[in-house]
């Protein structure tokens, strides 16, 4: 059994992954906040990332033209929008604080559960 493939270590792994990608995506939001017509984006929640692999593992992009919607990368999702500047930006400085702030939590948090399941297998094999 691949434990460090397939176990929490890989879960960590992946969830590390989407929080820096999300990270750079707010950072871009923040960055265009005045950029008119500008709207932030998003991913989509790490669960329904999880939920999709489960459910369709063998999707895959077969052809470089293919079209995503509104220009979104894969994962990406437009956030939603409830207010705009007259210059059409749509980009609230303080829910993207507020994202980048939770975004850092996740991470923290991971980075813990990783280090912490990385100590278990040291002790399990004697070292310190």
């Amino acid at each position: 059994m691949d434990v460090i493939g397939t176990g929490p270590i890989a879960l960590a792994e992946r969830r590390l992954a989407w929080l820096d990608a999300r990270q750079r995506l707010l950072a871009q939001n923040v960055a265009n906040a005045d950029t008119p017509g500008f709207r932030p984006r998003d991913l989509m929640p790490f669960a329904e990332v999880l939920a999709r692999r489960r459910a369709a593992p063998g999707v895959a992009v077969t052809d470089a033209r293919h079209i995503t919607p509104a220009g979104l990368g894969p994962g990406e999702v437009a956030a939603r929008i409830r207010e705009r500047t007259p210059d059409g930006n749509a980009v609230s400085i303080e829910e993207q604080a507020l994202r980048i702030a939770e975004t850092d939590q996740a991470h923290a948090l991971a980075m813990g559960l990783h280090r912490k399941y990385l100590g278990l297998f040291r002790a399990a094999l004697g070292r310190p």
